[in-house]
């Protein structure tokens, strides 16, 4: 396949957008070469500015449950838009979407909608502190929560040493606040949570991770997380940005049973419009403004185009909850075919799913954390990378992602992915 309009329109794109992208993965700086421009989607498939077509395996980093352009979404949008964009007043939308939203997620009375996964943990964890009157937090390795300062804090030497910011522009004093756990370890946690009594506000977790490939949680671990936060007075926050309304309709807490404090939305919830949105109990949102004294705010909060999109998506996802039986078989019938081709094909991987979650570790070893997936092999996922690329696949252009599955896909499409992973690995 040729990119060459792609290519020119990055050479266009980095004179007037840093790096050429607005959000920096979408750079190929860790597998090298040139972005992919999109001209449009369509069900499972993108069409690039070069007129290739693309089996698409990150959805939106996973708003896509039902395709691209669905169209009960696109003809709400559409309907909506023709009433006005944005009026920074309530609408009738707004309520709608959230009644469904608590109908649909188990232990949340009530739900603010923001407008991305960013400006919702960040929330959450405003609303924590000042729920608790407490200040620290808990976040582990490896999951991601968006941009806001207390989230870019890498590792500090132990359990009792504060972390540090990775990216310049996050103060030292945002850094002492954020305690940085392993996934998956329960021990890690309650060391810092020994070493720093009453001082934690809440435990931040994606309850799924998937900004360092799809890890799901150990059996007993979100159990656990659980247990601790009641035992101390901390809230437990699942970031349910991906996988709220994805692996089953109402998150995680419903597949496994667990329930948070708060639960934070994005993804799915808008449709594939920038939303998103945090949730929880009546006693902890009644913290918040004009109840509260938690100050949040947004002009564009509730945007009616948003909403449409959002209340489109979610009324179909709960008028045919099979939709999720459906993504996991898709899901597990891919990954056996990937794990029979990689086999024959002598190459060391691991292959992680949960429901339509799913991703390709290049290490034998089983990969639980932020450390294991870590040892992957990144110059053999380059190689895949690309090598699919050339197939007419595409899946996330970093080792640390997961790929998302779509109701879309049809057989016919898992069968030539398939297909092309053997013919690809067959080169390394």
């Amino acid at each position: 396949m040729l990119y060459k309009r792609s290519s020119q329109l990055f050479a266009d794109a980095e004179k007037v957008i840093p790096g050429g992208v607005n959000s920096p993965v979408r750079a190929f700086k860790a597998v090298g070469g040139t972005p992919i421009f999109v001209k449009s989607a369509k069900g499972a498939y993108l069409y690039d500015e070069d007129g290739n077509k693309l089996i698409d395996y990150i959805n939106s980093w996973g708003p896509m449950v039902l395709g691209h352009a669905y169209e009960p979404v696109v003809e709400a949008v559409i309907e909506r838009a023709k009433l006005g964009t944005s009026f920074g007043m309530p609408t009738e939308l707004e309520t709608q979407i959230a009644a469904l939203a608590i109908k649909m997620v188990p232990n949340i009375d009530k739900i603010r909608f923001v407008n991305s996964g960013t400006e919702a943990c960040m929330s959450a964890i405003r609303l924590a502190r000042g729920y608790t009157k407490r200040d620290k937090i808990i976040k582990f390795a490896g999951c991601y929560h968006g941009h806001s300062d207390s989230f870019l804090i890498q590792a500090g030497s132990g359990a009792i040493t504060f972390g540090s910011p990775n990216s310049p522009g996050v103060t030292a004093g945002t850094a002492k606040d954020t305690l940085l756990a392993r996934y998956n370890d329960l021990d890690n946690v309650v060391e810092l949570i020994t070493a720093n009594p009453n001082e934690i506000a809440a435990i931040i977790v994606e309850p799924v991770a998937g900004n360092m490939g799809c890890i799901p949680p150990k059996e007993g671990f979100l159990e656990g997380l659980r247990q601790l936060c009641t035992d101390n007075g901390i809230l437990l926050i699942f970031d349910e940005v991906m996988t709220g309304f994805r692996l089953a309709a109402g998150g995680v807490q419903e597949l496994v049973g667990v329930t948070s404090d708060i639960v934070c939305f994005g993804k799915v919830i808008g449709g594939g419009l920038p939303v998103g949105a945090f949730a929880a109990r009546a006693e902890i949102m009644n913290y918040l403004a004009p109840l509260g004294p938690v100050y949040q705010a947004g002009t564009l909060s509730g945007n009616p185009l948003a909403m449409a999109a959002g209340l489109a998506m979610l009324q179909a996802l709960d008028a045919d909850r099979e939709v999720f039986i459906r993504l996991k078989e898709k899901t597990a019938y891919l990954a056996a075919g990937i794990n029979k081709v990689l086999t024959n094909n002598n190459v060391s991987f691991t292959i992680n799913t949960i429901g339509s979650m799913i991703s390709v570790h290049f290490d034998d070893n089983a990969v639980v954390d932020f450390q294991t997936a870590a040892k992957g092999d990144n110059e053999t996922f380059k190689k895949f990378f690309h090598g699919l690329l050339q197939e007419g696949i595409y899946i996330a252009p970093s080792a640390y992602e997961t790929w998302f599955i779509t109701d879309a896909l049809t057989y016919e499409d898992l069968d030539f992915t398939i297909q092309a992973i053997d013919k690809v690995s067959k080169t390394f």
